[in-house]
C-alpha cells in the first residue's frame, strides 16, 4: 500500500506540473536517491525525486476502529495507522540550478492549494484510503545535514512532508510485483 500511495501522490504531481507547465515528460519520479552501493539510482537528470525517508507509527490511543475504551470488540488486532515521511528532492544539473529552484517552488504551491487527497478530489487515490493528509516539515540544519547523511547522499533542494495517514489491517496488504527492467532492456516479473 505504501508504493501505491507514494505513486499516486507523484503522478497527481505529474499531473500538476503538466497543466501548469504544459510538459510532455513527467518530472516527479518515485525512487531511491543512491542505490545500496553508493551509486546515484535516478535516472538522467532534471527530475524531481519523491523518496520515502521515515514511517512512523500514529499514536492513537483507544481511537483505533474495531477497539471500545480500549476493548477488542470485532477485531483480533487492532489496525496500525502509520505516517510517511516523503522527501521531494529537485536533482538538476549544476547549469539547470535554477530549475530546480522553480520546481521546488511548484512542489509547495502544488501542497498549499491542495493539502488533502481523498477520493473526491483524487480519483485515482486507492479506494482503501479514505483521506491523505499533508504538512510541510521544517528541519533545523543538523537535522537536515543528517537526513542527506543517512540517505548517502549530497544536499539537494528539497522539501520534507508528513503525510498522514495509512491504516493497515490484516486485510490491507495484497500482493503486488512490479515489472522490473534490467540493463540489457528486457523486462520480467519479480
Amino acid at each position: 500500500m505504501i508504493y501505491e500511495t507514494l505513486s499516486c501522490v507523484a503522478d497527481e504531481i505529474n499531473q500538476y506540473f503538466n497543466r501548469q507547465l504544459h510538459l510532455s515528460e513527467d518530472k516527479v519520479v518515485l525512487s531511491a536517491i543512491v542505490n545500496q552501493d553508493g551509486s546515484v539510482a535516478i535516472q538522467g537528470e532534471n527530475k524531481v525525486v519523491l523518496t520515502l525517508i521515515n514511517v512512523e507509527k500514529e499514536p492513537l490511543g483507544n481511537t483505533v476502529p474495531g477497539f471500545n475504551n480500549g476493548y477488542v470488540t470485532a477485531r483480533s488486532t487492532p489496525p496500525v495507522c502509520i505516517n510517511l515521511y516523503i522527501l521531494f528532492a529537485a536533482y538538476f544539473s549544476s547549469n539547470n540550478y535554477p530549475e530546480a529552484l522553480r520546481f521546488l517552488s511548484f512542489i509547495i504551491a502544488y501542497f498549499q492549494s491542495r493539502n488533502v487527497l481523498s477520493s473526491a478530489n483524487t480519483p485515482s487515490l486507492d479506494r482503501r484510503i479514505e483521506k491523505l493528509m499533508f504538512e510541510m516539515e521544517s528541519l533545523s540544519t543538523e537535522r537536515l545535514n543528517n537526513v542527506w547523511a543517512t540517505l548517502g547522499a549530497k544536499y539537494m533542494p528539497s522539501v520534507i512532508y508528513k503525510m498522514r495517514m495509512l491504516t493497515f489491517d490484516e486485510g490491507m496488504i495484497r500482493e503486488y510485483r512490479p515489472v522490473v527492467s534490467d540493463p540489457s532492456g528486457t523486462t520480467g516479473l519479480v
